[in-house]
């Protein structure tokens, strides 16, 4: 059994992302809500057993380094599934009359506050933290049918590139760690099938908004198969 009693680092911070450039690591997977307590028990994608007891008020963050050998050149870290997150895109009310798209905002905003669900609005888009089953999600969304309004489920992790650092706190309750601007130079993780560290995403699943030049799409701008449309 392997106890762990303190956050050595995270990923995100460039001298742990040099260091663990290239080094073996284990990962323990923990959802959102286990990250939030400070003592529990967990078996890493390895196969090891580990004890986490950390002093109270403190919180493990996607990315965090928890065990560090510097000999073997291995580490354990913190991999946190971050819940998916509604978008509620707006961009197709610029199509309506002013006092219509101004109803259907009211409308939207009213419908989410009876439901109290938690949301963000960040440029022509609403971000909302699933909180209950997406299915009951989809049939309030469906059931009010709001003109010039459709909306699409992404994975947290997508999300959290393009959002300021209290933002994203708003929605993954700081969760998600470290967040920085999405540019190449500054993002790190962990790839899930081998376990490595890399300074730069292993794959290019969002990008840049707007980014056309780099044939990618973010995941709050694209269109996809998810989408909900009127």
């Amino acid at each position: 059994m392997i106890l762990i009693k303190t956050v050595l680092g995270n990923i995100g911070d460039p001298e742990w992302a040099g260091r663990l450039s290239g080094a073996d690591i284990d990962l323990i997977e923990i959802d959102q809500w286990e990250a939030q307590k400070t003592r529990f028990r967990k078996t890493t994608t390895k196969g090891a057993e580990v004890a986490i007891s950390i002093d109270r008020g403190t919180h493990i963050h996607d990315g965090d380094v928890l065990l560090w050998n510097a000999q073997a050149l291995s580490a354990l870290v913190a991999r946190i599934e971050l819940r998916d997150v509604m978008i509620v895109h707006l961009d197709g009310l610029t199509s309506l009359a002013p006092e219509m798209a101004m109803r259907t905002c009211v409308e939207l905003g009213h419908a989410m506050g009876n439901q109290h669900w938690p949301a963000l609005v960040k440029d022509n888009r609403v971000y909302v933290p699933l909180t209950v089953d997406r299915k009951v999600m989809t049939s309030v969304m469906n059931t009010h049918r709001f003109d010039g309004i459709r909306y699409e489920f992404v994975a947290g992790r997508e999300v959290v590139p393009y959002l300021a650092p209290h933002e994203s706190r708003r929605l993954f309750g700081g969760a998600e760690g470290p967040v920085h601007s999405h540019t190449h130079e500054s993002y790190a993780g962990v790839e899930a099938e081998t376990g490595r560290a890399y300074g730069h995403p292993p794959t290019h699943a969002h990008s840049h908004p707007g980014a056309a030049a780099h044939g990618q799409t973010s995941p709050a701008t694209a269109g996809s198969a998810r989408d909900h449309r009127e």
